[in-house]
């Protein structure tokens, strides 16, 4: 696996687990909000990668990508319904890639940048 600027992988990687053969690296998402219930932790992000979800806590996770192909990434706040939703298709690469995901409770819409 490509290490990339963060230097060694950081300890608490949530590792790809779709049959995969080929060079991974590591995203690190910085899952934000301005809302004190989520902030609490009564309503946790679940973050999908290539489709399969994760139920995660608010704060830095880092998660194994692949790196010699696209990876697809959503992140949403599952409630009374789905919402927050950010989506975004992450393209090959050999360096990690570092995102944050914001909530925006008055919009009902969630982004990564």
């Amino acid at each position: 696996m490509s290490q990339g600027s963060f230097g060694r992988m950081p300890a608490a990687v949530i590792p790809y687990v779709e049959p995969y053969d080929g060079d991974r690296r590591v995203l690190r998402l910085n899952l934000t909000t301005g809302n004190r219930m989520l902030q609490k932790g009564q309503i946790p992000p679940v973050v999908a990668i290539d489709g399969r979800q994760y139920i995660v806590y608010w704060g830095t996770v880092s998660f194994e990508i692949p790196a010699d192909r696209a990876c697809h990434l959503s992140v949403h706040v599952d409630s009374e319904r789905i919402a927050q939703v950010a989506s975004t298709l992450l393209p090959p690469g050999d360096l990690p890639v570092e995102l944050t995901y914001a909530t925006n409770f008055i919009s009902g819409v969630g982004t990564l940048h």
